[in-house]
Order: C-alpha cells, then sequence, then structure tokens
C-alpha cells in the first residue's frame, strides 16, 4: 500500500511511517501533502485548546460574579484548573500570543454563552464584551465580585 493510501485507512500506521521515514532521511519517500497539512492542524489544535480553556474559564469567572449565591469548590475548582492549563499552553506556546486579542474574544463569547446557559440569569445580565484583564483572567487571586475564594 502506498504511503497516501495509508494515511487515509490507517492513520496511526502511517504516522508511524512517516516518523520512520523523517528518522532515516528517506525524504523521497515522504507524503509530503498530507505531513504539511498535519503539521498546520497541529498548530490550529493549540491555539483551540487555549480557546477552550479561556472560554471555560471565563464562563465561570461570569458565573462566580453573577450568581455568587451559587459559588462551590466545583467551580473553584474548574478556575484553578482552566487558568493552570491556560498559563501552561501560554507557556509552552509563546507564539500564541500575538493571537491572544483575538483568541480571548472568541472565548469570552463562548464563555458568555456557557453563563448564559448555566443560569437562570436574563442574557443581559452579562456584558457584551469581556471585562476583565487577560492578567485578571489569569490570575489565581481574581475573583470578580468577591475577593476571597470560598474557604
Amino acid at each position: 500500500m502506498s504511503t497516501h493510501g495509508l494515511y487515509d485507512t490507517d492513520f496511526y500506521a502511517w504516522t508511524v511511517e512517516q516518523a520512520n521515514l523523517l528518522g532515516h532521511r528517506h525524504w523521497e519517500k515522504l507524503d509530503l501533502p498530507n505531513l504539511i497539512e498535519e503539521i498546520e492542524s497541529l498548530g490550529r489544535q493549540q491555539r483551540q485548546e487555549l480557546r477552550n480553556r479561556l472560554s471555560i474559564l471565563l464562563g465561570h469567572l461570569l458565573k462566580w460574579q453573577y450568581e455568587s449565591s451559587r459559588r462551590s469548590r466545583s467551580w473553584l475548582a474548574t478556575l484553578r484548573i482552566q487558568r493552570r492549563d491556560a498559563l501552561r499552553l501560554l507557556q509552552e506556546n509563546p507564539s500564541l500570543k500575538p493571537a491572544l486579542d483575538e483568541i480571548l474574544a472568541d472565548a469570552y463569547a463562548n464563555g458568555r454563552d456557557l453563563a448564559i446557559a448555566e443560569t437562570d440569569l436574563p442574557e443581559q445580565t452579562f456584558p457584551p464584551q469581556c471585562l476583565y484583564s487577560l492578567s485578571q483572567i489569569l490570575d489565581e487571586a481574581f475573583y470578580p465580585g468577591d475577593p476571597s475564594p470560598l474557604d
């Protein structure tokens, strides 16, 4: 089976084969079109992962601020985990920093939708634009509407 056919029928085997070809410097045997596509996809996945983490984080920050009577240890854990994961992604992928404004805008829209769906509050409760700075969002000591987390 050709390397191109393997890509379509057994992706894992294709990745093992491509790694082997790269390791042995068999440049002429590489499935370049698919290899290029997969490398580009890996970069998009990192960006998407950061957007997902920030979306969840922002949704929970909004819930924390606007639905304070329902605060829980679960929300607190989610905030802490998402902050750590977002910071780790930024440390491991510093080239994402120039795209942060765009990623943050998308993440806020998603987080706002999450907060609207998970609360009984009217949509207009949640500001259409993010009121938190990136440093606040990622700051483990920042809890909007309440300076201290649950005891």
